[in-house]
């Protein structure tokens, strides 16, 4: 099987350095204030030009408005909305950026958080653990059992708290179409190469045993 492996919160010339080396399908920038991974239309402009072409570029945003998605629109494959972005924003969104996908992660308690968010236009979800302080990113792991009972129809990545020693119990137990990584890839608040190479070597593995 093949997994598609999405690395967030890359923020520094480093963190580019290190996907090039162990590259993922798609990289994840934070293109919203005030959460600390984020980064300027500037800084993704110059993040963008040294990344490997190969890899995908997902902007993710948290309650933005249209004008500050067209601020970042120019170097991203998708965007990926964190919020409470509903269905009529979205449609604003297709009709001012043509050529990009358009993804919504959801921070699942009930089947009725997915099944809400399946109904959205978009192309992808990506099901993520709820917290009541935090918008994403904090490694706590996403209910494997309530989204495993309540699939989407459409594709979707597993997040929360995936990291190397997880990764293949959480593909076996939800058969997401990806997994979307964050803190659990870092080491005091960097990327971490050993970790990145760990993950992306753990699930290469795992694809050629399936």
């Amino acid at each position: 099987m093949k997994l598609t492996i999405k690395i967030c919160g890359i923020r520094r010339s480093e963190d580019v350095e290190i996907l090039n080396q162990y590259p993922p399908d798609y990289a994840g920038f934070i293109c919203s204030k005030p959460f600390w991974r984020y980064v300027s239309p500037e800084q993704l402009k110059s993040l963008h030009q040294n990344l490997n072409k190969h890899i995908r570029r997902v902007g993710v945003f948290v309650n933005p408005t249209i004008e500050e998605i067209l601020a970042y629109a120019d170097w991203l494959d998708v965007i990926q909305l964190h919020g409470e972005e509903n269905a009529d924003f979205i449609k604003q969104i297709w009709e001012n950026v043509w050529s990009v996908q358009i993804w919504k992660a959801v921070r699942v308690r009930t089947a009725e958080d997915i099944a809400n968010a399946d109904k959205l236009p978009l192309d992808r979800l990506v099901l993520d653990s709820f917290s009541a302080i935090s918008q994403g990113g904090t490694g706590t792991l996403a209910p494997w059992d309530i989204i495993t009972n309540n699939r989407p129809t459409k594709p979707f990545f597993l997040a929360g708290g995936i990291s190397a020693e997880n990764a293949v119990d959480a593909v076996k137990a939800v058969n997401p179409f990806g997994i979307d990584v964050s803190s659990s890839v870092e080491t005091d608040k960097c990327k971490d190469p050993e970790k990145i190479r760990v993950l992306t070597e753990t699930i290469k593995n795992f694809e050629k045993e399936g």
